[in-house]
């Protein structure tokens, strides 16, 4: 447990601006979709997945491209959207193959879409945050243990655009091509800190997450809502948000191309009644917000007229502790438990030399000191982590220390 990471080598790094068999080309259609599988299933090994969406563009967080990458195979680039979703026998082949993804947890929802899961899966920030690495970005880690510079820049592109510049696909083949040396090297580093089953405890929890819920009230993520202070504001907001989320998913468009949130944020804090004084913000100067001003308006009179029975509340109920911050005022026992609990967690992470967050989830540490078990000890403590959701390795370091900080006397 006390081997050291890898030293950033002392020569510079060595600048990759192309695949190292050329640009591949785009696989759109069933007889190369055909031949691609081929050549998947002639490879060997794992297979590096990645994707490129088209966040900030569209309103569907659906994968434009595919990328694939196995020994023997090369780089294989899909368009998933020129078979409408349904990758047929290449479906099978995954099935059956480790994954090796970076940050996966942003790729793995999108390909659940295209009935891809993985059955075993590897994950090359997450084994470097466990590694103990404090910056753990694709490009960082590939200069740091293999030696190459990853040229970046497109990853916030339009990937739903046709056809795709080359040298998007050049940025797009190279985020595969370097996965699987990655990720052997991240192994033996992680076997060298005896870590390695923590790692496959953690891919394995990451895979068999399920889909994040959707929130009961999603418009109150609007950026920069702490500003309005009413109950009729937050009425404004919420019709505001809702005209949009309507219009971005009849047109396909991210929602903050139809109107930012500071607009909505603005309009709310103004109030404007005529379209005049709605276009004197300069949030809705432009012809393309312009278009919709009836529209605007016609939210924000409808939140004037609401009844008070059918206006948000000021805050929502939520099933878990409050803010943190309250409390030593309305929980001092409980704010006790968690400055201890805290410092505990904090000291078998640098022992183990790990993220916190990653040693224990900061929420569940929170519920578990504002509402711990009646069995405080180790054993109690440890069944209370395992019932929240906490993997094996986690409380097998954990719920000693954490005991101690849940106990009345501790």
């Amino acid at each position: 447990m006390t081997a050291s990471r890898p030293e950033p080598a002392e020569q510079s790094p060595v600048p990759l601006t192309r695949p190292h068999n050329g640009t591949p080309t785009v696989v759109g259609t069933t007889t190369a979709l055909q031949t691609a599988c081929d050549t998947l299933v002639a490879g060997t090994g794992p297979v590096a997945v990645d994707t490129e969406r088209a966040s900030g563009y569209r309103y569907w967080q659906r994968a434009y491209l595919l990328q694939l990458h196995r020994a023997g195979s090369g780089t294989i680039l899909i368009d998933p959207i020129a078979f409408d979703g349904d990758l047929g026998r290449l479906t099978e082949i995954l099935a059956g193959v480790e994954w090796v993804l970076h940050a996966a947890d942003q790729d793995l929802p999108c390909l659940r879409e295209l009935n891809l899961i993985p059955p075993r899966l590897f994950d090359t920030e997450l084994a470097a945050r466990l590694a103990g690495y404090d910056r753990v970005a694709l490009g960082t880690m590939t200069e740091l243990l293999l030696g190459y510079q990853l040229e970046k820049g497109h990853s916030a592109a339009d990937w739903s655009r046709r056809p795709l510049p080359e040298e998007w696909l050049n940025y797009a083949a190279l985020d595969v091509e370097l996965l699987l040396p990655l990720r052997d090297q991240l192994e033996t580093v992680l076997a060298a800190q005896e870590k390695l089953d923590w790692a496959h405890q953690e891919f394995a929890a990451l895979r068999d997450a399920p889909p994040t819920p959707q929130r009961s009230e999603p418009w109150r993520r609007t950026s920069g809502i702490h500003k309005v202070r009413t109950a009729r504001g937050l009425a404004a907001v919420r019709a505001l948000w809702q005209a949009r989320d309507t219009l971005a998913y009849e047109h396909d468009k991210a929602p903050g191309r139809i109107l930012p949130d500071k607009a909505i944020i603005a309009a709310v804090l103004a109030d404007p009644h005529t379209s005049s004084e709605l276009h004197e913000l300069s949030m809705f100067r432009g012809r393309g917000r312009r278009r919709y001003s009836s529209l605007w308006l016609r939210q924000l009179q409808s939140a004037r007229r609401m009844p008070a029975a059918e206006l948000p509340k000021l805050t929502t109920p939520t099933d878990g502790p409050p803010p943190a911050n309250r409390w030593a005022d309305r929980a001092p026992d409980a704010a006790a438990r968690l400055a201890a609990a805290k410092e505990a967690v904090a000291t078998v992470a640098t022992q183990y030399t790990l993220p916190v967050e990653n040693l224990l989830q900061p929420s569940l540490l929170r519920q578990l000191c504002w509402s711990p078990p009646a069995d405080t000890t180790t054993t109690g403590t440890a069944a209370a982590l395992r019932s929240a959701g906490a993997r094996g390795w986690q409380i097998d370091l954990v719920a000693g220390p954490v005991s101690r900080a849940l106990a009345p006397d501790g």
